[in-house]
Order: structure tokens, then sequence, then C-alpha cells
């Protein structure tokens, strides 16, 4: 029994006629991901001498990346 490649389901959309999304949460996952590994290390970095610009930072991924991946695609 190996991981296998996480699956993010998201039922009770209004964006398509299923109701359910799956491209659109997962691909926001791996994309939340990629970005997390670039900017959480960065912002741990500018956190030592600006501490909310380091919070912006790494807040990033969550609060922009995501959703904006999620919601454009509507399957």
């Amino acid at each position: 029994m190996g991981a296998g490649f996480p699956i993010c389901v998201q039922c009770g959309t209004t964006s398509n006629p299923c109701r359910c999304k799956v491209v659109g949460p997962t691909l926001g996952f791996v994309a939340f991901v990629a970005a997390g590994v670039v900017e959480w290390p960065l912002g741990a970095l500018v956190y030592l001498f600006k501490r909310r610009k380091g919070r912006r930072i790494m807040a990033h991924p969550a609060i922009v990346v995501y959703p904006r991946v999620t919601h454009a695609i509507p399957v």
C-alpha cells in the first residue's frame, strides 16, 4: 500500500451541473504546494526583518494561489 497522488473533491458547488469538482481543487492543491515550497522559506527569511511582509508572503499560497486555480477550472 503506497501513498498515491492526493485527489481533492469539492461538493456542493454551483459552477457545473454535477455540483462536484475534482480537477480544479486537485490542481489548486498542486499549485499551492509548488508556491509554498518557494514562498514559505522566503517568507520566513523576510519575517526576521519585516514581520508583516513575511506573514503576507507566507500566506500568499493559501490566500491567492489556491483559490484562483480552483475557481478557474469549473470541473
